[in-house]
């Protein structure tokens, strides 16, 4: 059987590859586009519109980069709005392409993958999408830190010997929480902290009635429970915007 030698042929001849730094970027671009193929830019805003331009000026369509971190998506955005046709590829994917030479960047290795049609992008869903799937995940990651925060607060509680759990059904609601905050003033100066207020300028803490409080234990559940109405107000503003997204301007 006669051997037949396929080479490969262009398919994007307007591509630029691009590697992600956490400092600067690396652009490479066909060696006919400019005298100076392969170019660094910072990871400033200025330097991002600045390679903008230049892809645009070299006369780019298509850009393919790498996935590395969070690096990738300040870039990735604004290269999207300029109208380039994007491409998020997995760093493992061009890593297991044979033929590269040694001296070749990793941004050049890039361009030539993505303009012999070689790489695949990944998905990456709409921004409204994003959106909604970063407010979540905030959202569940707060919720997971206001449960342990009430766990310390009982704990710390417990070990003061302030027995509120037994009095309250919920030490984390707004009941609960006030009267943690007003703290020492309860006795001495009724219902200031309960109702909203706040002791008299230049008055000295007394010590509690209750329990056996230590500095440690009363400097936790001050941390604990800042800023006020805390433990919930993250998570709330989070719940606003995933029911109420603000329209674009």
């Amino acid at each position: 059987m006669a051997q037949r030698n396929r080479a490969l042929s262009i398919t994007n001849p307007n591509a630029a590859g691009i590697d992600i730094g956490s400092a600067s970027h690396f652009v490479a671009v066909p060696p006919d586009r400019d005298d100076e193929p392969v170019r660094e830019f910072r990871s400033f805003t200025a330097d991002l519109h600045a390679l903008a331009n230049w892809l645009k000026a070299c006369g780019v369509e298509t850009v393919a980069m790498e996935s590395t971190g969070v690096y990738w998506i300040a870039l990735y955005e604004l290269l999207e709005s300029r109208g380039f046709e994007v491409l998020l590829v997995n760093a493992r994917h061009v890593k297991n392409v044979s033929g590269r030479k040694s001296d070749v960047l990793d941004c050049q290795w890039l361009q030539q993958l993505h303009a012999y049609g070689l790489l695949r992008g990944a998905f990456r869903p709409a921004e409204a999408v994003c959106s909604l799937r970063s407010l979540s995940r905030q959202r569940e990651m707060l919720l997971r830190g206001q449960a342990r925060c009430v766990q310390h607060m009982q704990k710390a509680l417990a070990q003061m010997n302030i027995q509120l759990a037994n009095v309250i059904s919920d030490v984390a609601g707004e009941t609960g929480q006030r009267i943690i905050r007003a703290g020492a003033y309860i006795d001495t100066w009724p219902g200031s902290s309960l109702c909203g207020g706040s002791p008299p300028t230049g008055a000295q803490s007394p010590a509690p009635d209750f329990g056996d409080g230590t500095s440690d234990m009363g400097l936790f559940l001050g941390q604990v429970t800042s800023p006020p109405g805390g433990l919930a107000s993250n998570d709330n503003g989070c719940g606003f915007l995933i029911c109420c997204p603000r329209r674009k301007r």
